[in-house]
């Protein structure tokens, strides 16, 4: 297992993290959740035992219920790892029970404490964005919460950029602690955070916690073209995430993770975290496994070494579209490259430069 650096922070995690989305099954979560304390208990020894040293939940999940569960089933070992959880998400009908205001905040990680039986939360993560609340307050609120004790560093989730830049330039012009990382959605087949989530990350040295590596299980092989969609899979049960952009190209996705995985006698899940795990400002990947041979397979991307041809087959596959601005730096010839977009715009180029030979043949 590898151990990165958290963002601008001196706190290492391994490059695989374990989430707590299945754990529970209440208040809406019952098509994603079902694994109770004592098999959460299982699945968090075996993670540890793998060199996973970071647990991420949210008060979101059934609404506490996974909270609850996680802070029972790690029990003695709560401090020989890193916990993280995250707020801000609505959890009721009072309009107060929601955002990033100094109000909500305090509230949220009192209750979060209590669910998770402990006296600081390591990584406290905003949920998502709050269009009401001003900035300032929000900062205000994170930096009482970390002068106080009660967590230790504080992150984003679902940010845009120009959002997470708002929160950085806003905290570093009033002498707030700045959040130290973001847990963003980013798959093989949904990469629209290379446009300014991924190169944002590697600018500001900010850490970048990956949620749905495997996009929510529609990577992992049991949904295949021309195929009936099982229906224990959230594909087929009706959950309402991932959004797929185009339903043949993540077929063709899958087929090639099938293929590779296949040439490595492993599953296409195992392919499909190894390729990501190792992508330009990744610092660690979420996995959501409900069993215990699903995250043994997981746990085995660690160790998966893809071949250059292979990363390189799979990132040309699954390239996104080349946007305005970063087409026009390529097509007009622009020097002076910021290196934190370099890794991303190679790929636009020679996207590009296909195109105008196909144009010219």
């Amino acid at each position: 297992m590898d151990y990165r650096p958290l963002g601008n922070s001196g706190l290492m995690v391994s490059s695989l993290t374990l989430g707590t989305v299945p754990f529970g099954g209440a208040n809406g979560f019952e098509k994603a959740a079902s694994v109770d304390r004592k098999d959460a208990e299982k699945l968090l020894d075996i993670a540890f035992e793998a060199g996973v040293n970071l647990v991420d939940t949210a008060d979101l999940y059934s609404v506490g219920v996974a909270e609850e569960i996680t802070g029972k089933a790690l029990g003695s070992k709560r401090h020989d790892i890193i916990l993280a959880t995250k707020g801000r998400s609505p959890l009721g009908d009072d309009p107060n029970a929601s955002g990033a205001s100094r109000y909500h905040l305090v509230r949220a990680v009192e209750a979060s404490l209590k669910r998770l039986g402990t006296d600081h939360i390591d990584l406290y993560q905003l949920h998502n964005w709050d269009g009401v609340t001003p900035i300032e307050e929000t900062l205000e609120a994170m930096h009482q919460l970390v002068a106080s004790g009660k967590v230790r560093y504080w992150g984003t989730s679902n940010y845009t950029g120009w959002q997470m830049m708002k929160t950085l330039g806003k905290a570093e012009a009033q002498g707030m602690i700045k959040p130290v990382s973001q847990q963003i959605y980013y798959t093989p087949e949904s990469r629209e955070a290379e446009y300014e989530l991924m190169p944002l990350a590697l600018d500001q040295n900010v850490g970048s916690l990956i949620w749905g590596p495997m996009g929510e299980g529609f990577l992992t092989g049991k949904v295949r073209r021309g195929q009936p969609t099982p229906p224990d899979t959230r594909q087929g049960n009706g959950w309402p995430e991932p959004y797929i952009h185009d339903m043949e190209r993540a077929y063709d996705i899958i087929e090639a993770l099938v293929a590779i995985g296949e040439a490595h006698d492993c599953s296409p899940a195992r392919v499909c975290l190894a390729w990501l795990k190792d992508r330009p400002g990744v610092t660690s990947l979420i996995m959501g496994a409900r069993t215990e041979d699903h995250l043994r397979d997981n746990l085995a991307a660690a160790d998966l070494v893809l071949s250059d041809e292979e990363h390189r087959s799979l990132e040309q596959l699954t390239r996104p579209a080349p946007l305005y601005p970063y087409w026009h730096r390529v097509v007009s010839g622009m020097d002076r490259l910021d290196p934190a977009e370099q890794p991303f715009l190679d790929g636009y180029r020679e996207t590009i430069a296909n195109r105008d030979d196909d144009r010219s043949a």
